[in-house]
């Protein structure tokens, strides 16, 4: 059954490459993380389509609950160049808080070659965070997403659950906690500065 499952994704990815809708080291990160979640039970959808106008990696269904998974390679556009990781940090504020109100849990997946600059902002339960910090992420995601804007709301709302960390040479993905992640990533020596709004 697993086999079938992955099958079914797989050509799904072809048919998607064929008609240039995806690029290839995004669709392997896919197959491979899909792999492992259907190992862990779930059926797995690609770019599976939310609304009109949002459409999710990999859409992941077991039992009554529901996980979105969003790929970055870590790719920035050239118009960024100057800033890339304020650009990445709203980016990723961006996709948590469109994202996570579509299912049970959110979580983003990355190759073990990059890093996240992840705003623990969403790794807090909603109820331990700080209003200055919502309008924060607020203000830097509205200089790079004004069609449609991020809401407060969603921000307010929003919450990553996991991470996995795709490796496509071994073919293999392995879920880890944010917090635990953030932890990891925090040990070296230099991390980077967002730019302040």
């Amino acid at each position: 059954m697993t086999c079938k499952k992955l099958l079914a994704v797989k050509q799904e990815l072809i048919s998607l490459y064929k008609k240039n809708l995806v690029k290839i080291n995004h669709s392997a990160m896919e197959l491979v993380c899909a792999k492992a979640l259907i190992k862990l039970g779930y059926d797995v959808n690609v770019e599976y389509k939310l609304s009109e106008s949002l459409v999710c990696d990999l859409y992941c269904v077991k039992g009554e609950g529901t996980m979105i998974v969003e790929v970055e390679t870590g790719f920035v556009s050239p118009e960024h160049a100057l800033q890339p990781l304020t650009y990445y940090y709203a980016r990723l504020s961006s996709k948590i808080s469109r994202y996570s109100a579509h299912s049970n849990k959110f979580a983003l997946g990355t190759p073990p070659n990059h890093i996240l600059p992840l705003p623990s902002y969403f790794v807090k339960p909603p109820r331990y965070r700080g209003e200055e910090e919502a309008q924060k992420i607020k203000k830097l995601c509205d200089v790079y997403y004004q069609n449609p804007p991020i809401k407060l709301e969603s921000i307010r709302y929003a919450r990553l659950h996991s991470i996995f960390i795709i490796d496509v040479d071994s073919v293999s993905a392995e879920e880890i906690d944010p917090e635990t992640y953030i932890q990891s990533v925090q040990s070296l020596r230099y991390m980077g500065k967002v730019t302040k709004y």
